[in-house]
C-alpha cells in the first residue's frame, strides 16, 4: 500500500510538470469578473468539464472562490467523485468533444458534503487561509495559467447508476483584495493654463497624479497646492476592486471680491466705479481702498487681499428704535 501511494503521488507530480492528454466533454464557460462579485453558476454532471476564465482586470484579485453543491441523494455515495482542475492548456477547446493538454493543479477526492467552497490564490501574500468550511488544495494558481479546466472525475471504476445521473452546481467568483485605485486629473481654466502645482494624497506628495494609484478602500484625502491656483481640499472614497476618475476645476488664485450694497449705490475700488457691483471683482493682493456711496452718503474702507482667498463687502444699513418715558 505505501509503494502504490508513492507511486501516485510520483505520477501526479509526473503530469503536473510535463502536463496531462485530456479528452473532454466541455459543458460551458464561466467568467470571474471585477464586475461581478457575486460570479456565475453553471450546471454539471460527473462526466462534464468547464473552462473558468479570468477578466483581463486581476490587478485586484487575490484569489478564486469555487463553490460546488452536490444534489442530497450524493452522501450516500461517500468517495465516488475527484474534483480536478487544469491549467496552462495548449489551447481552449470550444464546447464539446474536445482533446486538449493541461497541466494538473489539483486532484482531490470531493468530500462527502452539499456544499464545497474551494478558494485558489492568484498572487503570493494573499492572506486566504483554510477553516472546516473552506478548503485551499494549493498554494498558488497564476493567472497566466489561465483559462483552467474544471473537471469531476470517477475516483474508480463503476459508477452507480444514481451517481451518473446527478447534476452539480459549480459557482465561481473573485476573491477581491481590499483595494482600489484612482487617477487625478486637474482641469485648468482657460486663462491660466499649465501651473505648478503640488499633488497629495494622505499628506503624500504625488509625483504623477494622472496615472493610476492603488490605495487601501475606504475615504482618503486630496489636497492640490500652487502659488497660481486656489487651494483644493477634498475627501473621496476608493471602492474595492475599481478604479476612479477624479476631476478637480482649479481655481485662479487672484483674490475675489463680493460686494453687498443697495441697488442705487455707487461702489468705487481704488477710485475707479465698478460699472456692475454684482459680479465678482478680481484684484491683486495687497492694499485697496474701497467707497461706498448711497446718495449723500458715502463710507471710505481700506481692505487688504490676500491670494487665494474670496472676500465679501457689504453696505448695510441699520435702524435704531428706542423708547423712552
Amino acid at each position: 500500500m505505501k509503494r502504490c501511494g508513492f507511486f501516485s503521488l510520483f505520477f501526479f507530480c509526473f503530469l503536473s510538470l510535463y502536463g496531462e492528454n485530456l479528452h473532454l466533454n466541455v459543458s460551458g464557460s464561466l467568467e470571474i469578473s471585477v464586475e461581478n462579485t457575486g460570479g456565475a453558476s453553471i450546471s454539471l454532471s460527473h462526466n462534464d468539464a468547464v473552462i473558468i476564465r479570468l477578466d483581463e482586470e486581476v490587478r485586484f484579485f487575490r484569489g478564486v472562490e469555487l463553490e460546488l453543491t452536490a444534489p442530497q441523494a450524493y452522501l450516500a455515495h461517500r468517495g465516488s467523485l475527484t474534483v480536478m482542475i487544469y491549467g496552462e492548456l495548449d489551447r481552449i477547446p470550444e464546447t464539446g468533444a474536445a482533446d486538449i493538454q493541461g497541466k494538473p493543479f489539483v486532484s482531490e477526492l470531493m468530500p462527502n458534503k452539499i456544499q464545497t467552497i474551494y478558494q485558489f490564490p492568484l498572487r503570493t501574500n494573499h492572506g486566504l487561509r483554510s477553516n472546516p468550511y473552506v478548503s485551499i488544495p494549493v498554494e498558488l494558481i497564476p493567472p497566466s495559467a489561465f483559462p483552467v479546466i474544471f473537471k469531476l472525475n470517477p475516483a474508480a471504476n463503476g459508477l452507480s447508476e444514481e451517481v451518473e445521473t446527478m447534476r452539480f452546481r459549480l459557482n465561481a467568483k473573485p476573491i477581491l483584495s481590499d483595494e482600489g485605485g484612482v487617477r487625478i486629473h486637474p482641469r485648468y481654466p482657460e486663462q491660466l493654463p499649465n501651473r505648478p502645482l503640488a499633488v497629495y494624497i494622505d499628506n503624500e506628495l504625488i509625483d504623477k497624479p494622472q496615472e493610476e494609484r492603488i490605495l487601501r478602500e475606504g475615504e482618503h484625502h486630496l489636497m492640490i497646492l500652487s502659488n497660481d491656483y486656489r487651494t483644493e481640499s477634498r475627501r473621496f472614497l476608493i471602492e474595492r476592486g475599481k478604479v476612479s476618475d477624479l476631476t478637480i476645476e482649479l481655481r485662479d488664485a487672484t483674490p475675489l471680491v463680493l460686494f453687498e450694497a443697495p441697488e442705487d449705490s455707487r461702489i468705487y475700488f481704488d477710485g475707479v466705479q465698478l460699472e456692475n457691483f454684482k459680479r465678482p471683482y478680481s484684484a491683486e493682493p495687497g492694499l485697496h481702498e474701497v467707497k461706498f456711496q448711497v446718495s449723500d452718503y458715502a463710507i471710505v474702507k481700506s481692505i487688504k487681499l490676500q491670494k487665494g482667498r474670496t472676500y465679501r463687502i457689504a453696505l448695510t444699513v441699520d435702524l435704531n428704535f428706542e423708547e423712552s418715558e
